[in-house]
């Protein structure tokens, strides 16, 4: 497969976040030069700058099916990549093959993977698949309470999708059991929700691009879902991330990162297996390292959001090239590679996030950071207006350092977060050497345990 094709692509997104940003990014990086359009519910500054003025289509609903094929019918892309789950959870990869147009992302069903925490633990469970914590799904109330009070601590979670802020922890997140169990219940989603065993460890996520037999799996990044610095406060959809420059964790063994990357694989096998048509597109892991192994926390449909500002800018050879691949069934004939470089995201956000919304407030990067290599600026809830970029209500814009080691990229995200000028702040904490060495010693701790 030539790394240039023939004509220019007219490549198409939807989004309308960080991760899109990023992606738009890569593809634009292409030697093929492809012409980029974005359907999306914000015109923020990166889809604006990338795409030009006409190639943001703006619109209510990513997940109203006919005005995306109405799109399409203006676009005619040669290939669209969906960044978040919930169009690919409405059929949105199925509705552009029905028109003739492949798509970067799996179809409505196999993104159950994602939609449907059920569906993934049966479907790890019934092809004897490793990682699994001990669960028990519950579709209706009967029997709930009792399981909760023999198991003491848990985990709960509802069946559908939550925008990574549905999962909770008894006794941490709740006054009492009694709130716990009532919650559970509240959440009883499609008739079902999951009570799993509390686990203690590490986490960290590895994204795995395949097209439903070839994979390539990214370097493992460690996400921050707790809103304050220290790992305080509520879940957010996540404060940032890092990754190393070997591609591991520093509490991660090789054989840790070689056993997440092997269940990525036994699931994608899976899915082939039991279903008439291959997952294509990213199958996004989220792992905990334990002292009896690697579990598996869930599983996501596409890349992560800020997981993907970590490793899109690290990829080498033609993104655009490599997503026609995905979507073809040809990834086998494209090489794909990462730039051993320690990266860390932070995202900034308003003040008073999550709780304080701060739409309409102004917010500017100092455009000499936008000039630096080693430094990415990814929009995601900011709207482009006549006077400048607005806060829309939630994470602003993802940071990212990019250095020989994790210091240099910490203190290359830092100082450029600190310099984005608005009522925003971020969280200081990501990537530093305290926190990551708070990391180590937690797992050493775990490993030494009697």
């Amino acid at each position: 497969m030539s790394s240039v094709r023939d004509q220019a692509d007219d490549i198409g997104f939807v989004g309308k976040d960080g991760r899109t940003d990023a992606l738009v990014e890569k593809c634009a990086e292409s030697p093929a030069g492809p012409r980029l359009w974005a359907l999306s519910e914000i015109r923020s500054p990166g889809l604006v700058a990338k795409c030009g003025e006409a190639g943001v289509k703006k619109v209510d609903d990513l997940c109203d099916l006919t005005v995306l094929i109405k799109w399409a019918d203006e676009v005619k892309p040669s290939l669209v990549i969906i960044g978040p789950e919930e169009p690919l959870a409405a059929g949105a990869a199925d509705a552009l093959k029905e028109h003739g147009i492949p798509c970067f992302g799996p179809t409505k069903d196999l993104a159950r993977i994602e939609s449907s925490k059920t569906w993934a633990r049966r479907l790890v469970d019934t092809h004897g698949i490793p990682g699994n914590p001990d669960y028990r799904c519950f579709e209706g109330p009967e029997g709930l309470e009792a399981h909760l009070r023999r198991m003491q601590e848990f985990v709960i979670k509802p069946d559908g999708l939550t925008g990574g802020k549905g999962v909770r922890v008894y006794p941490e997140h709740f006054e009492s059991f009694e709130e716990a169990v009532q919650y559970a219940i509240d959440n009883i989603e499609g008739g079902r929700v999951l009570v799993e065993e509390l686990l203690e460890g590490e986490e960290f996520s590895l994204m795995t691009i395949t097209d439903g037999e070839s994979v390539v799996h990214c370097p493992v990044v460690q996400d921050h879902k707790r809103s304050e610095a220290g790992d305080t406060g509520p879940n957010t959809g996540g404060m940032g991330s890092y990754s190393c420059a070997d591609f591991s964790m520093p509490f991660l063994l090789e054989e840790e990162v070689q056993a997440a990357q092997r269940i990525n694989e036994m699931v994608i096998e899976a899915v082939r297996q039991s279903k008439s048509e291959p997952y294509r597109g990213v199958l996004y892991g989220g792992f905990m390292a334990t002292r009896d192994g690697i579990r598996l926390i869930e599983y996501n449909c596409r890349f992560g959001d800020p997981e993907a500002l970590n490793v899109l800018p690290i990829i080498t050879g033609d993104f655009v090239e490599l997503a026609h691949a995905v979507a073809s069934g040809g990834l086998s004939e494209v090489r794909v590679g990462f730039e051993h470089k320690a990266t860390v995201c932070k995202y900034v956000v308003p003040a008073g996030y999550p709780n304080g919304k701060g739409q309409g407030d102004p917010i500017e990067v100092p455009a000499d950071l936008l000039e630096d290599p080693r430094i990415r600026i990814y929009w995601a809830s900011a709207e482009m207006t006549e006077s400048g970029a607005v806060l829309t209500g939630s994470r602003a814009l993802g940071v990212v350092g990019l250095g020989d080691d994790l210091p240099e990229a910490e203190e290359l995200a830092e100082k450029a977060a600190s310099r984005i000028v608005g009522p925003v702040r971020h969280r200081e904490d990501i990537g530093t050497a305290s926190l990551v060495a708070r990391r180590v010693e937690h797992m050493d701790r775990i490993r030494r345990a009697p």
